[in-house]
């Protein structure tokens, strides 16, 4: 996925990553909560569609943000958590979350 704008800029990089509302929501409940299985990603995400929030998954996991270990063989089915580049977004969520408390 890339945007309209200047790739070189490390702004946006970072945006092609993580600059849809649903990856930095599902990057905060993981934070929050740890590793977590679909379904609860979806209830603590009021709105998202199955396939809005499946598509965001994906993206995160290929790009190293998020990762994945099975728990259930048939269906097969996986729960979701940080990798050390997405725990590296911590400080980021942080700001966002001081900057939302303060002008939002």
């Amino acid at each position: 996925m890339t945007g309209g704008y200047d790739q070189n800029c490390p702004v946006a990089q970072a945006l092609d990553v993580v600059g849809e509302k649903w990856s930095l929501l599902v990057l905060r409940d993981l934070f929050r909560k740890g590793p977590l299985r679909f379904h609860d990603l979806e209830a603590g995400l009021s709105g998202v569609a199955p396939n809005t929030l499946s598509a965001r998954l994906k993206t995160l996991e290929k790009q190293g943000v998020i990762g994945t270990r099975l728990y259930e063989q048939h269906p097969p089915r996986f729960e979701y958590f940080l990798t050390d580049k997405g725990q590296a977004l911590g400080p980021v969520l942080k700001a966002l979350y001081k900057w939302g408390e303060r002008y939002g």
